[in-house]
């Protein structure tokens, strides 16, 4: 039998640490879980690769905002780790309206033998106290603590798309509709607002900010796209405000093309510097592209994702579907970018060959060690036996969050409430 799916525990963001060693998902219901990847052991030396469950907490709570009568769902918006500087990790998480810093923490140990309090944490009758002990740490069962050492709230009126730390790692910046606000890790209490593009009157408003990030080697320069297709690199040192961009990349739509539907398919969802710094990735609603920093007028490169799709736009947009917001992802070395499509499907575009291959993340499929094969879609005529037909495919079936290792071929695919971690097969 199958049970109902709780929405609460539908994955809405996937992140790989700097290390890969962990990794960590929100979901609907607030929750943060972290893996930790198993270590080799001598007896089972392929054994290595495994994620298993490390810590589970629950970041962000339901919210009532009084004065608007707005429910703040506790849904997890993104998360972001912290270079590890020692023993414990540090992750950021979001909601729609605040951001919190976690310590991921592990002990062993417990304080044994204090003065004033028994082992049961009570506290001593001072009468009765006639010696002068010195405290020891005992051994005990591993322990993995989660615990808060940060709430960023109350600087968005909007809700909080994107999250991103700055490579000084002293800052952050957290980017809503309108506005980008940039935070000091140690300061709560006041963030510093870097891009507000809120109109004088709001029914001026033509465009929203989709997604913001900070380039990963100068911690001056930061990225944010909008839903008119646009890209904008700002820097920090030209302006307090940076309002007015260093560079606005835009590609001009093919009058050809033009439809109803333009404006929505043309709306980016997620944009991310490669690890070189040198290009940055946007995902639209049927496309990803790669843009080179210094060439703003047009990407030197367009995967087309699903665009057998371009027929069905009428039922996608009644659907609601046409505005999913699909996210990309660079491997290690950016040769190749993944992002995720509907029926469970993701895709793989390679940059030097030019080759792409479609992937599909389902039960059937996820046994270990199993190979996955490649998928087709076909568009009308005659279907060939491996391939689905367009018209079957499951639009409730989407892979909209991914994640990459950072230097192996490892991802981590979220489909819906399923985790599915694959890895090259090793010979």
């Amino acid at each position: 039998m199958m049970l109902p799916l709780a929405s609460a525990d539908i994955i809405s963001t996937v992140e790989f640490n700097h290390t890969g060693e962990l990794l960590a998902t929100g979901d609907k219901g607030g929750r943060v879980v972290v893996f930790q990847r198993e270590q080799e052991s001598k007896n089972q030396v392929h054994r290595r690769g495994e994620y298993n469950v490390y810590s589970t907490f629950q970041s962000h709570e339901p919210e009532f905002d009084y004065l608007k009568s707005l429910e703040i769902e506790e849904k997890i918006n993104k998360i972001r780790w912290l270079p590890q500087q020692n023993a414990a990790y540090f992750l950021l998480s979001t909601n729609d309206k605040t951001v919190k810093l976690w310590k991921v923490s592990e002990r062993d140990k417990r304080p044994e033998g204090y003065n004033l309090k028994d082992e049961e944490g009570r506290l001593r009758d001072p009468a009765t106290i006639t010696t002068l002990r010195v405290p020891v740490l005992r051994p005990m069962d591993l322990m993995v603590e989660a615990t808060p050492r940060r709430v960023f709230a109350n600087a968005h009126t909007y809700h909080i798309n994107s999250i991103s730390v700055n490579s000084d790692y002293e800052t952050y910046m957290s980017a809503d509709d309108l506005r980008i606000n940039l935070w000091n890790f140690e300061i709560t209490n006041q963030s510093f607002n870097i891009v507000d593009i809120k109109p004088a009157n709001m029914e001026e408003l033509t465009e929203v900010i989709t997604a913001a990030e900070f380039h990963p080697d100068h911690c001056n320069t930061f990225v944010y796209s909008s839903s008119k297709g646009t890209i904008r690199l700002c820097d920090m040192r030209a302006s307090a405000l940076c309002d007015r961009h260093t560079k606005f990349f835009e590609e001009p739509e093919d009058p050809s093309n033009r439809s109803f539907f333009s404006e929505i398919i043309s709306s980016i969802s997620d944009v991310k510097f490669s690890h070189s710094g040198r290009y940055i990735m946007t995902r639209d609603y049927l496309t990803v592209k790669v843009w080179d920093l210094n060439m703003e007028n047009r990407p030197i490169e367009t995967y087309q994702v699903h665009d057998y799709l371009r027929s069905k736009l009428c039922s996608l947009y009644e659907n609601d579907c046409i505005f999913d917001k699909f996210e990309c992802v660079w491997n290690g070395s950016d040769s190749v970018i993944m992002t995720g499509s509907y029926n469970n499907f993701f895709r793989m575009f390679d940059r030097n060959t030019k080759r792409d291959v479609t992937l599909e993340a389902s039960r059937e499929n996820s046994k270990p060690r199993a190979i996955l094969k490649p998928r087709k879609v076909c568009v009308g005529g005659k279907r060939r036996k491996d391939e689905i037909s367009v018209d079957s495919l499951d639009f409730s079936k989407k892979i909209l969050h991914t994640a990459w290792h950072p230097s192996e071929n490892i991802i981590a695919v979220a489909a819906t409430n399923n985790l599915y971690i694959f890895q090259d097969k090793v010979n």
